[in-house]
């Protein structure tokens, strides 16, 4: 019986001991991969030690890294063929009142009926009361049949609305100055009316004339209009002076003067703020900025800004800047959307002044100077 116990006890044993054996045995092969080498960069680490990871290696920093990636500066286009351009987008959108205009005088018979379609067709495109009455008793009397001749409805019709919209008025933008001075053009207009976009294109235009320009971001109460200025700059390589935020524009105006005339440039142009909430504080402010700017070099062109598809209140925007500010020139943005072509009539009879830029675009390249003909033959299609 003893024999047996300890024959039982000694199986025992040994099996326990090969068991731990195998055990043993299979941690330390698992420990090696059967490449021969290892999955990660640091070697992992061995019983009892804490993984420790290695230090980044320090960027490697050469001349051209170090130094800020110089920014691409684009050609903007001509005014040639910008003109072409926006002359086809200006047919696309307002083509319709002219065509309609057509369609009526083309008539066999213009009875009281047909004229009256006629001027509810003038009055709704906004060319205004006085302008249209002008317009139809002028129709009127050239399309009467006289000495046996028919008039052309549509060369009729392509004179009287060029007459409407102005031949004789100087459409120039007074952009530079005299004895050696640089012309100043100072930008007015509500926010929102696409004032510092305007500015931004209208640099783009002389920078395809090979004119030199330097920009004032003077609207100091909206850093957002700053930063926008500046990046219109950047991108033709045009100077930006700026102030602080909330800082005075009329020291800003005054510093983008004097940097243009120390600089030699032919064209200043500065972005004013719009703010119409307090009439008087506006009057005050922009009459300063012109005041400081004119201590160094007079104002050559005040142009303001307006959004045609404001309509009538667009004309109040206008009244209220033509009191404050001897404004010379319209620029007229937007005038490719919901706008009403014959608020280039109406604002003009407004304030005396004529139209002397038009925008028909998002593009940076969108704008173009004013030209009454083309104008007239984009309504007619």
């Amino acid at each position: 019986m003893g024999d047996w116990l300890y024959l039982i006890i000694g199986i025992a044993v040994v099996g326990v001991l090969t068991l731990a054996g195998l055990l043993t045995s299979g941690r330390r092969r698992r420990s090696v991969p059967p490449s021969g080498g290892t999955d990660v960069i640091v070697p992992p680490p061995t019983e009892g030690e804490t993984a420790v990871a290695a230090p980044p290696e320090p960027p490697v920093v050469t001349e051209e890294s170090a130094a800020p990636a110089a920014p691409v500066i684009e050609k903007p286009e001509r005014s040639a063929t910008r003109m072409q351009r926006l002359r086809e987008r200006l047919s696309r959108s307002q083509g319709g009142l002219g065509r309609g205009l057509l369609a009526l005088l083309s008539r066999d018979r213009l009875d009281e009926d047909t004229w009256e379609a006629i001027e509810d067709t003038l009055l709704t495109a906004d060319i205004g009361v006085a302008p249209t009455q002008a317009l139809v008793d002028r129709l009127r009397t050239r399309l009467r049949v006289e000495g046996g001749q028919t008039p052309d409805p549509r060369t009729v019709l392509r004179e009287e609305l060029i007459e409407l919209v102005g031949t004789d008025l100087d459409r120039r933008v007074q952009v530079s100055g005299t004895d050696g001075r640089p012309g100043v053009v100072l930008v007015v207009g509500v926010n929102g009316a696409g004032k510092t976009t305007t500015v931004g294109k209208i640099a783009r235009i002389l920078v395809a004339e090979d004119l030199t320009v330097t920009l004032g971001a003077a609207d100091t109460f909206r850093a957002a209009a700053v930063d926008q200025l500046a990046t219109w700059g950047e991108r033709v390589g045009v100077e930006v002076v700026r102030g602080p935020e909330g800082g005075d524009p009329a020291s800003v105006a005054f510093e983008a003067v004097k940097h243009g005339m120390d600089n030699g440039v032919d064209t200043v142009l500065v972005d004013t703020a719009g703010r119409l909430q307090n009439k008087a504080g506006l009057m005050d402010e922009l009459g300063k900025v012109k005041r400081v700017i004119e201590k160094q070099a007079p104002v050559t062109e005040v142009l303001l800004v307006l959004d045609a598809t404001t309509g009538q209140n667009g004309l109040i925007q206008a009244r209220v800047f033509s009191e404050i500010v001897d404004v010379t020139g319209i620029v007229l943005t937007k005038l490719d959307g919901s706008a009403k072509g014959g608020i280039v009539v109406q604002v003009q009879r407004e304030l005396g002044v004529p139209v002397k830029l038009v925008g028909l675009g998002e593009g940076p390249d969108d704008m173009a100077p004013f030209d009454a003909a083309a104008f007239v033959d984009a309504l007619l299609g």
